[in-house]
């Protein structure tokens, strides 16, 4: 063994301390041990450990003395008590026994009773359940007897059938207990599921049969729908046009406010109407249907097969039109259509969910879809404005209705709109043709009216009377038979046009009537008569004349129109009249104007083409003038005295100041014609007496026009010749070379031209001068109008 060294004894002393003291903790605070036993052991030094160990054990003893010492007496105590308590206990035990007993030999009586009271309610328990089976099978007997006495009351009574079945499912299914006779709960579970299915298949038929009567009632429902629409629209129509003299009042007296009254009752009249025809069908099979699917648990498979039998339905009625022409079959095909949709919208209301506003809503816009593709293709393929109106009145009635169930139209309106262009075209179309027939047809002579309803008939329903005195009959008026042909034609175009925009053409109404007058008007009016007068046509001047009084008449007429297109589109007058425009015809009126000019200057052209008979060498001028002149002068006044009878008179002065200036321009050609190679002094008083006498007709002329101003009118026909009368005057005068002065040709020549002076002057010979006369008068004086002449000759040969 290793000695142990001096110097190592204190420091294992204090480590031992060190442990014992760890050691107290630990058993003091009963911890575990272990670690101090392992690491004695480990150390080798387990005989400290187990001396701590003993000294622990050893202070354990001596507490546990102290504390029994200290506890002796009261267990001591409590050990007396506990053996006076088990002798009371073996008192109470025997006093137990004595009670038992008396209470065995008191309780037997008891218990026989007891159980013979246990005995009849176990009986009477079984009775009642025999008694509560009897009963429950005797009402499910009932109710299978009241099912199948409503199976025999038909399908009205089928609810109440599958009522009675469904209490005896619910009992079979819900009794606490099953049938206590087995045959008879397997009769009616097999029973149930029959009736149903009886039931399912009864109804199917009754909704089928119903399917097929609900078609054909669709289309008299749209058309009764539709003709009630009508019947209110001319309701309405002749309540504005009752009420129509109101508004062209400021305010309204209490007659006015009654026919608003009117007006409005009028309206509801119309919507209860529609609503007494949307009654007038039956939807009790299909309500009945789906109250039976519903109670059959089959409420969403029937409204599925509603639906597609009803998209089936409306499919076929698309056919409606395949067979026949669109012309024919609309009112048929816009009828169904109607129809079926106000059925719909019924069960929509009515129907207690079977439909919903999406699938309504989706079947109408395929409604629209399809009519209008067909609408548009048969529109792109009409030729005849009429064909056109008849189906577009038609779908504004469609319209009306179908808006008053709620449906949306504006696709509808909008077709009818796109085609608002072409439908008058084709009216113009046809009154272009209507127009050119009666041009061709009318003589254009006055129009003999020889009845008073002659007279309104062809000038009060226009407006075109210059008058408001009835004339005494018969009676010739200034126009020819064209003007009311051509006022009927325009008044029932703007009807046809105002009908159209007023049910479907949409916009404003007023804008676009007038806007179609004015392409009647100018188009086919205007167009016409000018292609009529540009064409000449073989009219005479009194045709001529004619045409162009008529349209001084349809000046007047025109008037009417605008009036009457505002009056049916409901405008006040007033608002026309300050927003009215030129006169759209005055092309043709001008040109009818220059075709009687043209007719007359030819006829003025024939008669001074006889003047051949003028003498230009006379020795002598002619007494009274030329024959030429006297025959013009004749003609116009028998021209004159028939024109101031239809024509206006500022057509009639335009005509003759025109007329006049022509003749003046005539005068001046007779001197500048080839055909005259001189004339003289004589020749040149023959024409002033001629116009003379022109300017006399002229003069005598201007009296016609008092109401305007009538020497204006004088001065304008005698400037008409005031080219004439200063060649005349210069060619009289004695000082022509006076003509040269600026002052005095612009005061008394000014509408002479240079060229025409010198041409005309140089043919002038005084009629002292013949061919040889110069060998006579040689040396003799020279004659001072001679030699001015000569001068002005010479001045203007220079000049040009």
């Amino acid at each position: 063994m290793l000695r142990r060294q001096p110097g190592d004894a204190p420091a294992s002393a204090a480590a031992s301390e060190a442990d014992l003291a760890q050691l107290s903790t630990a058993i003091a605070a009963g911890e575990d041990l272990g670690p101090f036993v392992r690491r004695a052991f480990a150390c080798g030094r387990p005989e400290p450990l187990l001396a701590s160990l003993r000294a622990a054990a050893r202070d354990r003893e001596a507490e546990i003395e102290e504390l029994c010492r200290a506890h002796f007496h009261d267990f001591i105590r409590a050990v007396d008590d506990l053996r006076s308590l088990l002798a009371d206990a073996d008192a109470l035990k025997g006093s137990l026994s004595a009670s038992h007993a008396a209470l065995l030999s008191s309780a037997a009586p008891l218990l026989a009773s007891l159980e013979s009271f246990l005995a009849a309610r176990g009986l009477a328990g079984n009775l009642s359940s025999a008694l509560a089976s009897s009963r429950r099978c005797v009402r499910l007997l009932a109710l299978a007897n009241r099912a199948n006495a409503h199976l025999q009351g038909g399908n009205h009574n089928l609810y109440l059938a599958l009522r009675a079945v469904d209490a005896i499912d619910r009992d079979l299914a819900s009794g606490p207990e099953p049938l206590p006779l087995p045959t008879l709960r397997r009769m009616l579970l097999s029973l149930i599921p029959a009736v149903r299915a009886h039931a399912e298949r009864e109804i199917s038929r009754e909704f089928s049969d119903w399917m097929v009567s609900i078609r054909a009632a669709s289309r008299h429902l749209g058309q009764v729908a539709i003709g009630r629409s009508a019947a209110a629209r001319q309701r309405q129509e002749e309540l504005r046009s009752k009420h129509r003299p109101l508004e062209e009042c400021i305010t309204l007296d209490d007659d006015g406010v009654g026919d608003l009254d009117d007006f409005a009752a009028a309206a509801a009249t119309a919507d209860v109407a529609d609503g007494a025809a949307a009654a007038s069908f039956d939807l009790t099979p299909l309500y009945r249907a789906m109250h039976i699917h519903h109670t059959l648990a089959l409420g969403e498979r029937f409204k599925k097969y509603y639906l597609e039998n009803r998209k089936l339905q409306l499919t076929s009625d698309f056919d409606v039109i395949a067979a026949t022409p669109f012309l024919e079959s609309h009112q048929v095909f816009f009828s169904q259509i109607a129809g079926f949709f106000i059925v719909e919208d019924r069960v929509f209301r009515t129907g207690g969910g079977l439909t919903s506003r999406p699938d309504v809503d989706a079947l109408w816009d395929s409604a629209v879809a399809k009519m209008v593709s067909v609408m548009e293709d048969n529109f792109s393929r009409m030729q005849t404005a009429n064909h056109l109106l008849l189906i577009t009145d038609y779908a504004a009635l469609l319209s009306a209705t179908m808006r008053r169930y709620g449906y949306p139209v504006g696709m509808l309106l909008d077709v009818l709109a796109r085609h608002r262009d072409k439908y008058h075209d084709l009216l113009l179309a046809d009154c272009r043709r209507q127009v050119v027939e009666a041009l061709a047809a009318d003589k254009f002579d006055q129009m003999l009216m020889r009845k008073e309803y002659e007279y309104s008939m062809n000038v009060l329903a226009f407006g075109i009377q210059s008058s408001d005195i009835t004339p005494a009959f018969p009676y010739v008026a200034p126009f020819s038979c064209t003007v009311p042909d051509i006022c009927r034609i325009v008044r029932s175009f703007i009807e046809d046009s105002v009908s159209f925009m007023a049910h479907g053409g949409g916009g404003d109404t007023y804008a676009a009537v007038k806007k179609y007058l004015g392409r009647i008007l100018s188009e086919v009016v205007d167009a016409s008569i000018q292609k009529l007068v540009d064409s000449g046509g073989g009219l005479s001047v009194s045709q001529a004349m004619q045409v162009a009084a008529n349209m001084s008449v349809m000046e007047r007429a025109c008037e009417f129109f605008t009036g009457h297109a505002a009056q049916l589109c409901g405008v006040p007058l007033r608002a026309v009249e300050r927003g009215r425009r030129d006169f759209p015809l005055r092309k043709s009126r001008d040109a009818a104007e220059a075709l009687l000019l043209r007719l007359l200057r030819s006829k003025v052209d024939e008669f001074m083409g006889q003047s051949d008979g003028v003498t230009w060498m006379a020795d002598d001028p002619p007494a009274g003038g030329n024959e030429y002149a006297n025959e013009v002068i004749i003609y116009l006044e028998t021209l004159t005295s028939t024109a101031q009878q239809i024509l206006p008179l500022p057509v009639l002065r335009r005509v003759l100041v025109a007329v006049l200036a022509h003749i003046s321009e005539r005068i001046v050609g007779l001197f500048l014609n080839d055909s005259v190679k001189r004339f003289n002094a004589s020749a040149v008083t023959g024409i002033d007496t001629d116009l003379k006498m022109f300017e006399a007709f002229g003069e005598s002329m201007s009296s016609l026009f008092v109401d305007s101003d009538q020497e204006s009118a004088a001065n304008e026909m005698k400037a008409a010749l005031v080219e004439a009368r200063q060649l005349v005057n210069l060619l009289m005068s004695n000082s022509p070379e006076n003509f040269l002065n600026p002052v005095i040709r612009e005061k008394s020549y000014n509408k002479l031209d240079y060229k025409k002076v010198a041409a005309i002057s140089e043919k002038f010979r005084d009629s002292s001068e013949s061919y040889f006369s110069t060998f006579g008068t040689r040396g003799a004086r020279q004659n001072p109008k001679k030699k001015s002449l000569d001068t002005l000759i010479k001045r203007l040969r220079e000049a040009s």
